[in-house]
């Protein structure tokens, strides 16, 4: 799998998403601890940035109606959101985290 630099690990803060731009994709790349996910920054509800919203919990919450997600799997924890969001394979190397943008986790294709 073809993986990218997305950013460095310390500029992804515990609490919010950061968003970032590989390809044709802006994704949010968002952290639970030293783990790392990455997820398109796109509610499936209102297509706004869930960069954008807060995360806690394994989850980011989406800033205009509160839509969370799983940052996982993408799948939606908390309503109005019934879809999920595409979610990209993520390492972490020393300092910096790369993402394989070619396929989806779990099968959502990215808008």
């Amino acid at each position: 799998m073809p993986f990218e630099r997305a950013c460095a690990l310390a500029d992804v803060p515990l609490d919010e998403g950061l968003a970032v731009d590989i390809g044709a994709y802006t994704l949010v790349i968002a952290r639970n601890g030293d783990e790392a996910f990455a997820l398109q920054d796109l509610c499936s509800h209102a297509a706004v940035a869930l960069s954008e919203g807060e995360v806690s919990d394994c989850q980011i919450e989406c800033w205009l109606h509160g839509s969370r997600f799983d940052l996982r799997t993408g799948k939606p924890t908390g309503l109005p959101a019934t879809e999920p969001v595409a979610t990209f394979a993520v390492e972490v190397r020393d300092t910096d985290v790369y993402v394989d943008i070619t396929t989806t986790l779990n099968g959502v294709t990215p808008s």
